[in-house]
């Protein structure tokens, strides 16, 4: 079968497409036909670092390393342990995160307890979409922050991968919504349901927000300490990327009694299973940005890098 294995880390340049043998399952695990991939920031963020590539992936010594965790295609084969799927089933969900997914190849083996069965409604790139952004958002606001009705939510990086999926979530969840982006996104990040929207590059959210909460964090710096000045206290701050320990930001989060929580996104077949609820119900929905082949997902790499993406990438194969 073609995989993309890393030969080592660094640039789009050692992303080198191969053949190698199909995978073996476990007695736990289905094999799957992937139809298509999606590529998140942490993909390209492993490709460039050993110690991201160490702490994500986590590959066994001499082990051919297959980036990406996101998939969806159709089971073929089916380990003696598993209950619940069939060959010839249509499936999705963040594989082995964290851990090796080996997503990028033409088949992939998946512990059943990590898929969901794609809904009809949804073609096989969108489901690929919906797996660690959506499981993101999910886990962030449901499972961590706990939102509920009446909750005013700050969501940054709205137009985003993670962002897209949280704004319409949270609204589904009965929250009263606020989303950051830049002002050509505009009119996409009110579509998704947004109540009001902040332009980051012409006011400070912070001067515009003091009483959210809940805020979900999704930039590296100083700009948490930004975030905290926007929730109440009381309130409840999900990081995405920062790890809450610098004194400045733990100095505030105990001065304004904040619950803080550092995201690490995890699989799970049961949040996958409600997701594919809400994408058959059409409560949620993808938006893809680009699409590219299984060949060019180095072009992949190269667009998410830009930190710009709107909404998802998705490879077909």
């Amino acid at each position: 079968m073609k995989a993309i294995v890393l030969k080592e880390n660094g640039g789009i340049e050692n992303l080198h497409l191969t053949e190698i043998e199909k995978p073996e399952i476990r007695p736990e695990e289905v094999l799957i036909q992937v139809k298509a991939i999606a590529v998140n920031p942490v993909d390209a963020f492993v490709r460039q670092h050993n110690f991201a590539l160490r702490a994500f992936l986590q590959p066994k010594e001499n082990e051919p390393v297959i980036p990406g965790w996101d998939i969806s295609g159709i089971v073929v084969q089916i380990g003696e342990k598993v209950d619940g799927f069939q060959i010839g089933d249509e499936v999705f969900g963040m594989v082995n995160f964290a851990g090796h997914g080996k997503a990028y190849a033409e088949y992939a083996a998946a512990p059943a307890s990590h898929l969901a069965l794609k809904p009809q409604n949804i073609t096989h790139e969108e489901a690929a979409a919906s797996c660690l952004a959506a499981l993101t958002a999910w886990q962030s606001l449901k499972t961590h922050a706990k939102v509920k009705k009446g909750n005013k939510v700050l969501i940054h990086a709205a137009a985003g991968g993670v962002g897209h999926y949280a704004v319409q979530m949270a609204k589904h969840l009965g929250a009263y919504v606020l989303g950051t982006a830049s002002s050509s996104n505009l009119d996409f990040v009110i579509s998704l349901g947004a109540d009001e929207f902040i332009d980051y590059t012409v006011e400070k959210f912070e001067d515009k927000v003091k009483d959210a909460d809940i805020v979900l964090e999704a930039l590296y710096g100083d700009h948490i300490l930004r975030s905290l000045e926007a929730v109440k206290n009381g309130g409840t701050i999900i990081s995405l990327l920062n790890m809450l320990n610098e004194e400045s930001v733990l100095e505030k989060i105990h001065k304004k009694y904040v619950f803080a929580y550092k995201m690490i996104v995890n699989s799970n077949g049961n949040d996958m299973k409600e997701i594919a609820g809400l994408l058959a119900d059409g409560i949620i929905k993808p938006y893809i940005s680009h699409f590219y082949t299984f060949e060019d997902i180095p072009k992949a790499h190269t667009q998410i890098e830009t930190g710009k993406t709107k909404g998802k990438i998705v490879i077909t194969i």
